[in-house]
């Protein structure tokens, strides 16, 4: 059905009205001039002789390339198509309409040019190897639905070969979001991330970010449960990141399933999609915060956690405190690409997650601990949050 709607103009002629083809017909997005090139004195100047100076000054002096290119203000969002959105690995060429989104969103809510890059490469050295040659072009490197495990691989590699920032949206970015949210709850509850005791179902990208922040956030305690149970340090079938992630969390040293991992606590985070039984959501503690945040498909039902728990996010737009990574990702670029940032540091994620989390400080209820995409007020506050805490780590060139 979805080949006929396409190799047709039914979508924008006829019987069969498809929105979404309808929309992305011609793709979402174009380049444009931003220089006047009307006569012959604007094209010497744009183009040859004029530009041989500007190519001759970068060559002498590299660091100009900031000043006289667009370098410094253009992002690559990078994918291998291998883990988009909940599709999986449907390849790079069918990844682009997601990545295109990515682009139009940068310019949208953070003012940051952006070029999807989808790659046709698999290996985690392949892939490094082929952005690192890329890099040149762009201020800084967002990736995109690459799948996990390699995901980390990857990103730890590009950060240490480069000196642009370099992002991996679906771990940071819902990290950031999903610790300004939980700041919130707990606010509104009167509580501490001290007092907390969470559990994270899917041991994944986001569910391994989620984890870190967490804890580098002070939170009281947090286990991360895979299909096979809590991560452990006991378990002798980890990962090499999730034996890491052993090490720093489950500190009361919690052992079984899920559901068992539930019972009394405070907190779930849901990356992982499935299912979780409502007998087990029964036993979280009073007045527990849930973050069900599977698209289109929360782990918990709105309807089953609001009968438990206080504060209820997902991911989807159509109910209360939508977790959202539009709400993080173009102001961290903003910032970073503001102060000519060369990482993207855990300091300046905590400090994203701080202003995002205050833009919404005195207007909080329990269907509003998290901004609307929305507003107005989210990119500037994380873009000067971001940009102040890069230039108190040292990693802002100016």
């Amino acid at each position: 059905m979805a080949a006929e709607i396409v190799n047709s103009n039914e979508e924008l002629t006829g019987d069969v009205v498809d929105p979404a083809f309808a929309l992305h017909r011609g793709g979402k997005m174009a380049v444009r001039a931003t220089v006047p090139v009307q006569n012959a004195d604007d094209l010497s100047l744009a183009y040859t002789p004029g530009v041989a100076k500007v190519c001759s000054a970068i060559a002498e002096q590299p660091e100009l390339v900031s000043e006289y290119t667009w370098k410094s203000q253009v992002v690559a969002v990078v994918t291998d198509g291998s883990a988009v959105l909940g599709l999986g690995d449907i390849g790079p060429e069918a990844s682009l309409p997601v990545m295109e989104g990515k682009a139009i969103l940068f310019k949208q809510f953070g003012g940051v040019d952006a070029v999807p890059v989808a790659l046709d490469a698999r290996g985690a050295d392949e892939i490094v190897e082929t952005v690192a040659r890329m890099a040149p072009s762009f201020g800084g490197v967002n990736l995109e639905d690459i799948s996990a495990p390699r995901c980390f691989e990857i990103e730890a590699k590009l950060k240490e070969r480069l000196d642009i920032p370099v992002f991996h949206d679906d771990q940071h970015g819902t990290a950031i979001v999903t610790l300004a949210a939980l700041r919130n709850a707990a606010k509104l509850a009167g509580r501490s991330l001290g007092e907390l005791r969470a559990v994270i179902g899917g041991a994944g990208a986001a569910g391994v970010a989620i984890a870190r922040i967490l804890t580098e956030a002070g939170i009281g305690d947090v286990a991360v449960c895979d299909r096979k149970g809590i991560v452990s340090a006991d378990r002798d079938d980890l990962t090499d990141v999730k034996r890491d992630l052993a090490s720093f969390t489950n500190k009361s040293g919690r052992t079984g399933s899920l559901e068992s991992a539930l019972a009394g606590a405070d907190v779930y985070v849901g990356v992982s999609g499935g299912t979780v039984p409502e007998e087990a959501v029964a036993t979280l503690a009073k007045d527990s915060f849930i973050f069900a945040m599977a698209n289109p498909t929360p782990e918990i039902h709105p309807d089953v956690a609001g009968k438990y728990a206080s504060v209820v996010a997902t991911g989807r737009s159509d109910y209360p405190n939508q977790i959202n990574n539009v709400l993080a990702f173009p102001g961290i670029f903003a910032g970073a690409l503001q102060v000519g940032a060369t990482d993207i540091t855990e300091g300046m994620k905590l400090a994203a997650a701080e202003a995002l989390a205050a833009v919404v400080a005195d207007e909080l209820s329990a269907e509003k601990v998290i901004p609307s995409p929305f507003d107005e007020r989210v990119a500037p506050a994380v873009t000067a949050a971001v940009a102040a805490a890069a230039r108190a780590e040292g990693v802002a060139r100016h």
